[in-house]
C-alpha cells in the first residue's frame, strides 16, 4: 500500500478536484442544472414531462449498457484484493460503479518542480564542481609558493618573499623542501614531489651530517615527520604509493633513520626522562636551553614521530626513549590535569604555575590524544593512561579555561599565567584554535559524528566537548573576519565583565564581533597559521556541516588577497587591522606544510588521508594508525 502523501484528505480533494475526468453525461447533467434552461423547462408541465422522460432514458442506458472492460489480475486487483469487492467485474457497470467517487490523482507540480530527485542531482554535482574548483585554487596557490621558493631560497629553510633571498632559521636542513614534500603528494604535484624528493636524495643526508645545532622539537615535527610522511605516502611498508616521482621510499627512511639517531642523544644525553631542548647534529650531542628548562609542549610533541619510525624500521629504542617522557609526565601532579608551560630536564619537574594552551603548552594536550589513537584507541593498551590524562585535561580546560566575552558571547580559551591562584586573563593565542579539532577528534576518534552516533559511540561528555569544539572553531573565524584584512592576528584578547580596552578593535565595523575581541598593537601581525583551517578541516570531516568549508574559503581568499607575492611565495604581515597590511617578507614552512594541505583536504573527497586510518602530526604530516595492528 503506497503511502499517504503528507497532507489532509481535504486537502487532496480540493488540489485535484480541476483535475478529476467527467463523463459526457455528467457534464450535460451539471450543464442542465445550472443553466436557465432548468427554470424554463421546470415552468410547465410538459417541461416537467421531458425532464422526467430524461431521467427514465438516461438510468435505462446505464443499467443496461456492458462493455468488455479492463481485463484485472489478481496481482492487480483493486482495492483490498478481495474480488467481491471489485467494483468492475464481468465486464459490467454496477449501480455501486456509478456511485464510487472519481480517482483522486496526485497534485499537478509546476514546471520547475519537476524531476526533483534528479534535480537534487543536479545541484550535488553543481556544489562538488564548486569545491573542485576551489580545491584546485588552493593547489595553483601552493605551485606559486614552491615556485618562489625554488626561485629565490631552495635548499635554505625559509624564503624571503619580498627581498627573494633564503635565510636558515631551523638549522639549515632545507625545512620547507621537506615540510612541502607530502603535501604536493597528497596534491598528486608530481613536478615538485620530484624536485623535493631529488634534493632530499641530494643532499639531507650531508646536510645532517655536517650542521650543528637544532632544536629537537622543530627537527622531530618537520623534518623527521615530513620525512616519514613521504614515506608511507611513496609507499613504503604498507603504504598508499601516492606517487611514482621521486626517489624510491627507502631513501626517506634511511634519512629519517640517520637524523632520529642524532635527535636521539637530546634523551639519552639528560639526567631525567625529560629530553634537553637542543641538538648538535654533527657530533650527536645534546644541551638545555638557555635558562636550562625545556617547553612542555616541546618535550611531549615528538611521541608520534619516534613511535612510527620503531614501527616501520623494527628498532624500539625511538619509541622506547620517547615514550619515557610521557610516562614520567603522568607521575607528575597537575591543576585539574592542566600542566604549567615549562619543565626541567635536570628536575624532571615542572617549573613555574603559567597554565595556556597557547605558545609551550598547545600540542601536549594534542598528543596526548593523538598518540593514544596512533596505537588503535585501545582501553586495555599501554597508552590507555594518555586517553585518561586527555580526558582529565579537558575537564580541567572546561573548568579553569573557558568563558565567553560580552556582549555577544564569544567561546574562548583563556590563560591562568599565574596558576590557580592567580588572576585569569582573558588572553588566547592564534595557536589554541588547534583545540576544537583536537577536541573533536577526541569526542569521535576520527569517524564522523553520524557513525559514530550509530555505532553509540559518543558518550555525554563526548556530545559537550564536540560541541565546545564548535563553539570555540567560530571564534576562531570571528578572530578573522573581526579585522579589515579577513586575517586573523596572533594574539587576540577578549572583552569581559573584568576585562575591557578601547580603541583596539580589528578594524572591520561591519563585524557582529567587533566590540568583542580586543587586539593589542604588539600582537596584530599574521604568519599565516595553519590552527584555525586544520580545525575547520577535521571539524567538517566529523560534522560534514558546509559552513567549515565556506569559512576556510573566506580565509584562503583573505590570504590569496593580501598575502600573495606577485614574484613568487607568500608573506607574514605585520598588522592584520589596516588596509593595505605592511609585510614582514618571510614565509614560513608551515604555510606549504600545513596551511595549504588543511585548506586542500578541508575541499576535497573525505576519503583522501580519513581521520580514522591517520593522526596528523602537529606540522600537518599524516602518520598512519596502529600500522602494525
Amino acid at each position: 500500500m503506497s503511502k499517504r502523501l503528507p497532507y489532509t484528505n481535504k486537502d487532496v480533494d480540493y488540489d485535484n478536484a480541476k483535475f478529476r475526468h467527467r463523463s459526457f453525461i455528467q457534464a450535460f447533467t451539471q450543464s442542465l442544472a445550472t443553466s436557465n434552461l432548468k427554470r424554463d423547462c421546470t415552468s410547465c408541465s410538459t417541461g416537467k414531462f421531458l425532464l422526467l422522460l430524461l431521467v427514465f432514458g438516461l438510468a435505462y442506458v446505464m443499467l443496461t449498457h456492458t462493455s468488455p472492460g479492463p481485463i484485472v489480475s489478481d496481482n492487480q486487483a483493486i482495492g483490498d484484493g478481495k474480488s467481491e469487492n471489485n467494483l468492475i467485474t464481468k465486464g459490467r457497470i454496477t449501480l455501486k460503479s456509478l456511485l464510487r467517487r472519481p480517482p483522486r490523482l496526485p497534485p499537478r507540480l509546476p514546471p520547475d518542480s519537476k524531476s526533483s530527485s534528479n534535480k537534487i542531482g543536479h545541484v550535488n554535482q553543481d556544489v562538488g564542481s564548486v569545491w573542485t574548483t576551489r580545491q584546485k585554487k588552493v593547489k595553483d596557490a601552493f605551485i606559486h609558493a614552491w615556485s618562489g621558493y625554488k626561485s629565490y631560497a631552495m635548499g635554505f629553510d625559509e624564503l624571503m618573499p619580498l627581498s627573494h633571498h633564503g635565510v636558515d632559521g631551523l638549522g639549515g636542513l632545507g625545512a620547507t623542501v621537506v615540510d612541502a614534500l607530502d603535501t604536493a603528494m597528497i596534491m598528486g604535484i608530481d613536478e615538485v614531489t620530484a624536485e623535493a624528493g631529488s634534493w632530499v636524495e641530494a643532499h639531507l643526508a650531508k646536510r645532517i651530517s655536517e650542521k650543528g645545532q637544532v632544536n629537537l622539537f622543530e627537527t622531530t615535527i618537520r623534518v623527521l615527520g615530513g620525512l616519514l610522511s613521504a614515506y608511507h605516502l611513496r609507499g613504503g611498508e604498507k603504504g598508499m604509493n601516492l606517487t611514482n616521482a621521486g626517489p624510491e621510499p627507502d631513501v626517506y627512511l634511511d634519512i629519517a633513520k640517520n637524523l632520529a639517531d642524532r635527535l636521539l642523544s637530546a634523551f639519552t644525553s639528560s639526567p631525567t626522562s625529560i629530553p634537553l631542548s637542543d641538538v648538535i647534529l654533527r657530533d650527536s650531542s645534546a644541551h638545555p636551553a638557555p635558562g636550562g628548562l625545556s617547553s612542555t609542549s616541546e618535550v611531549s610533541t615528538v611521541q608520534l614521530e619516534f613511535n612510527y619510525l620503531s614501527s616501520v624500521s623494527g628498532d624500539q629504542k625511538y619509541s622506547v626513549e620517547a615514550m619515557k617522557t610521557l610516562d614520567h609526565m603522568k607521575t607528575l601532579p597537575k591543576v585539574e590535569g592542566l600542566v604549567p608551560i615549562y619543565i626541567s630536564p635536570h628536575s624532571g619537574q615542572f617549573s613555574g604555575e603559567n597554565i595556556r594552551l597557547g605558545s609551550r603548552g598547545d600540542s601536549y594536550y594534542e598528543y596526548l590524544i593523538k598518540v593514544w589513537l596512533q596505537s588503535g584507541a585501545s582501553h586495555e593498551s599501554n597508552t590507555s593512561y594518555l586517553y585518561k590524562m586527555y580526558v582529565e585535561a579537558m575537564k580541567g580546560v572546561k573548568h579553569l579555561l573557558v568563558r565567553k566575552s560580552i556582549p555577544n558571547g564569544l567561546v574562548f580559551v583563556g590563560e591562568l599565567p599565574n596558576g590557580l591562584n592567580g588572576g585569569f586573563s582573558p588572553k588566547m593565542d592564534h595557536l589554541v584554535c588547534f583545540l576544537p579539532g583536537t577536541l573533536a577528534l577526541g569526542a569521535t576518534k576520527g569517524l564522523t559524528k553520524e557513525k559514530a552516533m550509530l555505532n553509540n559511540a559518543l558518550s555525554f561528555e563526548d556530545i559537550e566537548n564536540l560541541k565546545l569544539a564548535e563553539d570555540l572553531a567560530k571564534t576562531c573565524f570571528e578572530m578573522y573576519s573581526v579585522t579589515s584584512t579577513g586575517l586573523a592576528p596572533e594574539i587576540a584578547y577578549f572583552h569581559t565583565e573584568e576585562f575591557s580596552e578601547q580603541g583596539l578593535e580589528g578594524g572591520n565595523k561591519s563585524s557582529e564581533y567587533v566590540n568583542d575581541i580586543i587586539i593589542k598593537p604588539a600582537d596584530r601581525h599574521n604568519l599565516l597559521r595553519p590552527e584555525t583551517v586544520e580545525s575547520l578541516f577535521v571539524l567538517y570531516r566529523i560534522t560534514e556541516d558546509p559552513k567549515y568549508r565556506e569559512w576556510g574559503w573566506q580565509i584562503f581568499k583573505a590570504f590569496e588577497k593580501y598575502t600573495r607575492v606577485e614574484t613568487g611565495g607568500y608573506t607574514s604581515l605585520d598588522d592584520v587591522t589596516y588596509v593595505p597590511p605592511s609585510k614582514r617578507d618571510k614565509m614560513e614552512t608551515f604555510f606549504l606544510g600545513e596551511t595549504l594541505k588543511y585548506l586542500y583536504l578541508l575541499f576535497g573527497d573525505s576519503s583522501v588521508v580519513p581521520l580514522d586510518k591517520f593522526v596528523f602530526n602537529t606540522e600537518a604530516h599524516p602518520i598512519p594508525i596502529n600500522l602494525k595492528k
